[in-house]
């Protein structure tokens, strides 16, 4: 498969219920591109706009952060969340990777959303359809209790909108338990493939070859109680209902 490549190698915007107030360049209406976020292969697919950026965050739920630790590249994977052009992530106070982007370095965080496989008539032009985005930043570690507090929220917000109107929030001691990281976004671009296959001339002739494309999307099972102890609380409707997929 040999179109998925990003550089470096419309959905539904979430905003958490008291998050930290949004911080956008309003002067600035895109991300890039930049010496870091500039798409090279397929310069076509990319994308620079703060509107599909944020969109493929805001639909996505595990990031991938990257960082150098003691000379090392290393990639982890992680929840997060966007709060204007600021990506919340946490994790315990001695995790190796807030640690080491927290110190001021420049980091990587990247999202992929694979939305379908596409099968071309030869095996060297298979590919797959997806929504990606690279951005660059200057990771920190949140210091202030209230902005810990309101970056949690969001997170949890970013995964399951409503949940933290009825989840018991943390506590001081668990705020001082969890170790936050301010991203801040300096440039970013998002990468995106739709359609079908794109074969060879030549190869079109090939019929008996099935070719076409096979959509893909998360799906959700059905909600499973937990057993610990009686919960009378029917099912959310935010549990009942929940899905993230593309909107349109």
């Amino acid at each position: 498969m040999s179109e998925s490549d990003h550089p470096a190698t419309a959905h539904r915007p979430v905003e958490a219920h008291g998050a930290p107030a949004a911080q956008v360049d309003g002067a600035r209406p895109e991300l890039g591109p930049g010496p870091l976020s500039r798409v090279r292969r397929h310069a076509d697919r990319g994308r620079y706009d703060r509107a599909t950026v944020h969109a493929v965050l805001d639909e996505g739920l595990v990031c991938h952060l990257g960082f150098v630790d003691n000379g090392q590249p290393c990639v982890l994977p992680t929840l997060y969340a966007r709060v204007g052009d600021v990506l919340y992530l946490h994790g315990a106070p001695a995790n190796r990777a807030l640690l080491a982007a927290g110190d001021g370095q420049t980091a990587c965080v990247t999202v992929t959303l694979l939305d379908g496989l596409v099968l071309a008539r030869s095996t060297f032009n298979h590919s797959l359809n997806y929504r990606s985005v690279v951005a660059f930043g200057q990771a920190s570690t949140v210091e202030t209790t209230e902005e810990k507090r309101q970056a949690l929220e969001a997170i949890v917000e970013h995964v399951l909108p409503g949940r933290s109107k009825d989840a018991r929030p943390p506590t001081d001691a668990e705020l001082r338990a969890t170790r936050v990281l301010r991203f801040a976004v300096s440039e970013a671009s998002a990468k995106v493939r739709t359609g079908g296959p794109l074969d060879e001339p030549e190869d079109l002739q090939l019929r008996q070859v099935w070719a076409g494309e096979l959509p893909l999307s998360l799906a959700t099972g059905t909600p499973v109680v937990d057993t610990q102890a009686p919960v009378e609380a029917p099912v959310p409707s935010y549990v009942a209902a929940y899905r993230r997929l593309a909107a349109g």
